[in-house]
């Protein structure tokens, strides 16, 4: 051995190693940087074997921590949801927007139009309002082709069970902290967030690209309403008084039921009437469009809106008195929900009653409804009250 290379041994000797304490404080790096000191002379391992063996242990440390939750970054901002509330949590995550367009697409008709109606656990229980809204297209005059084209938005978890049941199309549209599953009185706090609940989600469809008619539960289709639309509406509305007129800004329009095509005449208008809630607080969306139905915005939208005749589109606040003419009746203007359900039972009855005519009585004027009986018309006089009690939808 030469006199050099002794020397140079001898004076690695001497050299104390790290103490345990002293290396636990050196970042990970350094750590193993030291550890290939001490295992490793320089003078008998490669550098580029030190150097690779730092890679590899790395990546292996990187590959451990990649399976870790807190590793994992969910593109949420990349997806974006029209209700982050009801966010999936599978293991392969699906916004919400992405259960819809699957739904509405299978739901669809040619020129993508649907037909949506909310449903909550209070009208999803056996026997009650959404067993006698299916079965009114059942029983209508062309009506029962259109529930395929259907769809239910469950607005809570046993309406969407229900749902299920019953229907081939179902979509749960839930909200953390908000429970939709009771009944839900007029102009309460839970009321108005349904109202104006249902106001967004339907814009949200309109900007999928989706026509659609929006119906509530307790309105009884017995004919097919599309030839009675008008062709060249962006935005046409049942009324709880229909003044003669379809273009007249004086109707009361009823939010209840409506067709609305999607364009950025529509789309705008929604989210207008949906802005304007903070304008008109403590009210809901049927009384807001009231308010907004004239005002200078929508005129420049250039939006075309149209008021639906009760003679085709009635209801408990305006009957359709010729039953050769009804598409739809609505159970409004009604207390609780016990009212509503004996009322739409009659008018279920009646309807079968009509059908069951040879056509000479059918055409006679002496046919009409036998409602209302537990609903009252009286109720048009606190149209609009805060003390008053309404199912959804009157």
């Amino acid at each position: 051995m030469s006199p050099s290379l002794l020397f140079t041994n001898r004076r690695r000797s001497h050299i104390s190693p790290p103490s345990t304490s002293t290396t636990r404080q050196l970042p990970l790096p350094s750590r193993i940087a030291v550890f290939n000191t001490m295992m490793w002379p320089e003078s008998t391992v490669p550098r580029g074997v030190l150097v690779f063996g730092f890679m590899s242990l790395c990546c292996l440390l990187l590959y451990g921590a990649s399976d870790s939750p807190r590793f994992l970054s969910f593109p949420s901002a990349s997806l974006p949801y029209i209700f982050p509330s009801a966010v999936d949590t599978d293991s392969l995550p699906v916004s919400n927007e992405q259960k819809l367009e699957k739904v509405l697409k299978e739901a669809a008709m040619k020129d993508k139009t649907v037909i949506l109606t909310t449903l909550n656990e209070a009208w999803a229980a056996p026997n009650s309002v959404i067993d006698l809204f299916l079965a009114s297209f059942r029983l209508g005059e062309h009506t029962r082709k259109l529930l395929n084209h259907l769809v239910i938005i469950a607005l809570d978890q046993k309406a969407n069970a229900r749902c299920i049941q019953v229907h081939d199309h179902c979509f749960a549209l839930l909200t953390d902290g908000i429970d939709f599953s009771n009944e839900a009185y007029f102009m309460t706090p839970a009321y108005l967030k349904m109202m104006w609940r249902r106001i967004d989600f339907l814009r949200s469809v309109l900007e999928m690209g989706y026509n659609f008619v929006f119906t509530d539960a307790d309105i009884m289709w017995f004919r097919d309403p599309f030839p009675r639309f008008y062709s060249d509406a962006d935005f046409q509305i049942a009324c709880d008084h229909f003044t003669g007129s379809s273009i007249n800004i004086h109707n009361k329009p009823n939010g209840g039921f409506n067709y609305v095509r999607s364009n950025n005449r529509s789309i705008e208008f929604y989210k207008f009437w949906y802005s304007s809630r903070e304008t008109y607080p403590g009210i809901h969306d049927q009384d807001v469009l009231n308010k907004i139905k004239n005002a200078s915005f929508i005129e420049d939208l250039g939006l075309k809106m149209r008021f639906l005749d009760t003679a085709f589109f009635g209801g408990l606040c305006e009957p359709s008195k010729d039953l050769n003419l009804v598409c739809t009746m609505h159970a409004n203007c009604c207390y609780g929900l016990e009212s509503k359900l004996h009322d739409l039972r009659i008018m279920l009855q009646d309807w079968k009653r009509f059908l069951s005519l040879p056509p000479s009585l059918k055409r006679s004027s002496v046919v009409s409804w036998r409602v209302p009986q537990n609903c009252s018309l009286d109720s048009l006089r606190h149209y609009g009250s805060p003390q008053t009690s309404f199912e959804p939808g009157d």
